[in-house]
């Protein structure tokens, strides 16, 4: 973990006023469970999707991801009685089990009272809330942008640009930490430094 800590502390060095933080796969390893409740939720509708799909699509709001399903597999999934039942099995069976992803954590525990933080993300707020108080990341920023809180999610520019105008700061004095393809889109997009945290 060190290791990794101490890259993303060089690679954080800088002029800037925010920091903006992914959730699922950047803060807290979610994203095995998150594969989980997908897979199952699908299943039980006779339709067995790759898990590897929420991986490609990791960053897109849920709703997004389940078009997506529907679009590759045919199936005709009403998207949000999909995401609330993956919401319920994800809640109910692998909340408790989700660890921080360390040095993210870490980094951001660092930098909690010397910086704005925002996290941004595309899941929906309940999860996004709970899934920040199991890894204890609950109490550090200042804001949050969820999924469905903006017109566009990522990869559009509007969840990223919408943190930055709750904090007060400039979108070219924000340095975003990702994990995902659309959210990495998104920062370009939004004007805004990115770091690419799985790569590191």
């Amino acid at each position: 973990m060190q290791q990794k800590l101490n890259k993303l502390n060089q690679l954080s060095a800088g002029d800037y006023d925010a920091f903006l933080y992914d959730c699922d796969g950047t803060l807290a390893d979610t994203m095995p469970w998150h594969k989980k409740a997908y897979v199952a939720v699908a299943a039980d509708a006779g339709v067995h999707i790759d898990g590897n799909i929420i991986d490609e699509l990791a960053g897109l709001p849920v709703i997004n991801v389940i078009q997506e399903i529907n679009k590759r597999y045919q199936s005709n999934f009403d998207p949000v009685a999909f995401a609330d039942e993956k919401e319920a099995l994800f809640f109910d069976q692998y909340i408790d089990a989700i660890q921080p992803i360390d040095f993210v954590a870490a980094h951001m525990r660092a930098h909690h009272g010397s910086i704005k933080m925002a996290v941004v993300s595309g899941g929906v707020r309940s999860s996004v809330q709970k899934t920040l108080q199991v890894v204890g990341l609950d109490t550090l920023t200042n804001v949050l942008v969820c999924a469905g809180e903006t017109e566009r999610g990522k990869p559009y520019p509007d969840p990223f640009l919408k943190a930055a105008e709750l904090l007060g700061v400039a979108p070219q004095r924000c340095l975003v930490f990702e994990d995902g393809a659309s959210g990495v889109q998104a920062a370009i997009a939004a004007g805004m430094q990115w770091i690419r945290v799985d790569q590191l």
